[in-house]
């Protein structure tokens, strides 16, 4: 049987948008009137058709029916959690990488004291959420024992974990319930809760939020040669499948983030493919964040331009990925994202 897959489309940002949709013209993002689209893609694994709003009457039954419940997902309007607020886009969470060997960062902020001043800075920068790391889970990076992760980032944990939002970055049941004890908001497992066999568990007896990120194989191993017969879809099928699974373990709340994983487990082109076709995720029904922060798809692209910390290439995406209605950006930069995105929004005023 074909599988049809819907991606909104031809989007609207700001007052413009605002006009669109009390006009009826356009249909907003999660009830945010300042950002709507007015077309949809239909996706098969063999095709795909743009067709505007208007023309979803005349589709068959069948597949009209689907798209009317993936739009209605796309509408629906999403719970704040975890001190992200998802009336506005986007939410920053901010990263804090407590080791030695993080592929931008490492070793950076992973003492005590410059950990702590990094942490309120971003925050005070104004980052809805800090996602804390002690393990560096770049391609080709080793795993790392779970006491030394642990020791890396507890002592932070607790003196900032009362004062600042937090989410925690690790793929170990273990820290995860510490984190959870100390009093963290949200897990964040890169593996896609595939690492550790434990980790539905402590989700499920916790009821914490959590976010699903997509990857493939292992940080050793995971860039040695990526294949996917279609990566926008195949990520899709995933998240699809990882919610069922969920389900069927007792996990019934719907405070759950979808991570595309850029750059776990990918080359340019899936990249590439991902980001453009981003909005194909919304039709899941949750929040999606991306990590689009110093990636190395930045370098790829820019090639002679490339620079340490490649905001330039760092905000082009941010404000690209805005516009398709992310509503979660994981980035290194906060103060300079905020600078950017704040000056864009003044600019499209009207």
């Amino acid at each position: 049987m074909k599988r049809y897959y819907t991606r909104a489309c031809n989007f609207y940002y700001g007052n413009f948008s605002k006009k669109l949709v009390k006009k009826k013209k356009s249909i907003s993002l999660h009830q945010i009137k300042e950002i709507s689209f007015d077309h949809i893609e239909i996706i098969t694994r063999k095709s795909k058709k743009k067709i505007s709003l208007d023309k979803i009457k005349n589709l068959p039954k069948n597949l009209r029916k689907k798209v009317n419940l993936d739009l209605k997902k796309i509408n629906s309007k999403k719970r704040n959690f975890s001190n992200l607020n998802f009336r506005k886009i986007p939410n920053i969470l901010g990263i804090l990488n407590l080791t030695p060997d993080s592929f931008s960062d490492g070793g950076k902020f992973n003492t005590r004291k410059k950990g702590m001043a990094q942490a309120i800075n971003l925050y005070k920068k104004g980052a809805d959420l800090i996602d804390v790391g002690g393990e560096s889970t770049r391609p080709g990076s080793m795993p790392v024992k779970e006491k030394d992760e642990w020791n890396r980032i507890n002592k932070i944990l607790k003196f900032i974990v009362k004062k600042i939002p937090i989410s925690l970055d690790t793929r170990k049941s273990k820290i995860m319930q510490s984190g959870i004890e100390l009093g963290v908001k949200l897990i964040n497992d890169v593996s896609g809760l595939n690492y550790d066999p434990k980790t539905l568990t402590v989700l499920k007896k916790n009821k914490i939020p959590f976010v699903i990120q997509h990857s493939i194989g292992i940080p050793e191993n995971m860039q040695k040669n990526p294949y996917y017969k279609n990566e926008l879809l195949d990520v899709y099928d995933f998240f699809e499948q990882k919610i069922k699974l969920i389900r069927s373990k007792g996990i019934k709340h719907n405070n759950i983030i979808l991570d595309p994983g850029i750059g776990f487990g990918k080359n340019l082109k899936h990249n590439m493919n991902l980001i453009r076709g981003i909005s194909i995720f919304h039709s899941l029904g949750f929040p999606i964040l991306v990590g689009n922060s110093r990636k190395r798809f930045i370098k790829e692209i820019s090639k002679k331009n490339d620079s340490n910390t490649r905001v330039g290439g760092t905000m082009a995406s941010s404000i690209f990925l805005m516009m398709q209605g992310i509503q979660i950006l994981r980035i290194h930069d906060v103060n300079e994202v905020i600078q950017g995105i704040k000056v864009f929004n003044e600019l499209i005023k009207n």
